[in-house]
């Protein structure tokens, strides 16, 4: 019998100054490039119609067909792929509709879904922790079983409060996630059997063996984490927005900040605000010139994937403080492996 173990970690930082410099002049190149993905999201978020969808039977997708898929829904917005060998296909309709589906070998493997009240089934987007604490059977373990391999998913107090897992059928899971500030759901994720055993994201005491990510190059790694980075700007203005604050801007030279503060403490194997130099994120920003009234940052490792990182940002007081604040108007993000950088700003109109 064999254990394992998974540990996450979450780090906030805020800046209360005033800072005054000469706005980073980046290559025309790297402009265009964010500049095509903004005006992506702003053209193609009136195109996804998925009230229709939070209607019917979210579970039943796990194992159709990417064809049905494109039958009921048309073309993604766009599609990022995962470290876990799968491929999202991305649906957002403006920052009340977000939604992910997980493809592989042409088939629906995993669901994310978030948004403001969004229903299906019987489970609300919103709804209490005490409603649905009701209607499921939230236990400290969930166990599955393959052939002659057994497993069984260890949940802390502290899974059971944030992302209690589900049993829908036999090789079927759900994960609730739950905004603990408000005692309501927050996001909900479906998963094949084996995409929950290769994400790991509870203690598993299990016989037999388990899947493994596949082994990414240098040049899939980029891919992958540039649609995290992706996916954290969209999902962080789907939970502002819900929250009553306005959607943040992408601030691309930011986005170079953020993404080598990720990379530096990946590569140096460190998790800080600040790097082995003692330089924080106010020297980071002066390094590339970046104008900003007030700045503030997120940091997180070995988290999942982006839903998943989100989702405990959401969950800390600092962070959510940071993430949802009214303060800031843009926003630049970084990942490199599984290390994640929110770098907020407050610039002036």
């Amino acid at each position: 019998m064999r254990v394992l173990k998974g540990m996450l970690i979450i780090s906030v930082l805020v800046l209360f100054i005033i800072f005054f410099v000469k706005p980073y002049d980046i290559s025309n190149q790297k402009r265009d490039l964010v500049s095509e993905y903004s005006s992506k999201i702003v053209e193609l978020k009136s195109k996804s119609n998925l009230e229709n969808y939070f209607k019917k039977n979210m579970t039943r997708w796990i194992g159709q067909s990417k064809s049905e898929l494109l039958n009921e829904f048309g073309e993604p917005e766009r599609k990022d792929p995962s470290a876990y060998g799968y491929e999202w296909w991305v649906y957002q309709k403006g920052y009340s509709d977000y939604l992910q589906f997980g493809i592989l070998n042409e088939e629906i493997i995993t669901v994310y879904v978030i948004g403001n009240q969004l229903e299906y089934d019987s489970i609300s987007i919103g709804e209490s922790y005490k409603e649905l604490s009701s209607k499921y059977d939230f236990a400290n373990e969930v166990e599955y079983n393959e052939s002659m391999s057994s497993y069984t998913f260890r949940l802390t107090e502290e899974d059971l409060k944030t992302r209690p897992l589900i049993k829908l059928s036999s090789d079927t899971f759900m994960q609730l996630y739950f905004d603990t500030f408000t005692e309501e759901l927050s996001s909900i994720r479906i998963l094949a059997a084996n995409v929950l055993l290769m994400h790991q994201p509870y203690e598993i005491v299990y016989r037999g063996s388990l899947p493994e990510a596949p082994k990414l190059d240098e040049q899939q790694w980029e891919e992958v984490e540039s649609g995290m980075e992706k996916q954290i700007f969209d999902i962080t203005n789907v939970m502002r927005v819900r929250q009553g604050s306005k959607p943040l801007e992408w601030e691309h030279t930011v986005r170079d900040v953020a993404y080598d503060h990720s990379k530096d403490m990946a590569e140096n194997n460190y998790f800080s605000h600040f790097g082995l130099d003692g330089e924080g994120l106010k020297e980071r920003l002066a390094d590339k010139e970046v104008f900003y009234l007030s700045a503030g940052e997120n940091i997180a490792a070995q988290y999942t994937d982006a839903p998943a990182a989100m989702e405990g940002w959401l969950n800390s007081k600092g962070h959510r403080e940071a993430l949802l604040s009214d303060d800031y108007t843009h926003i630049g993000v970084g990942v490199y492996r599984l290390y994640y950088t929110q770098n907020f700003l407050a610039q002036a109109s």
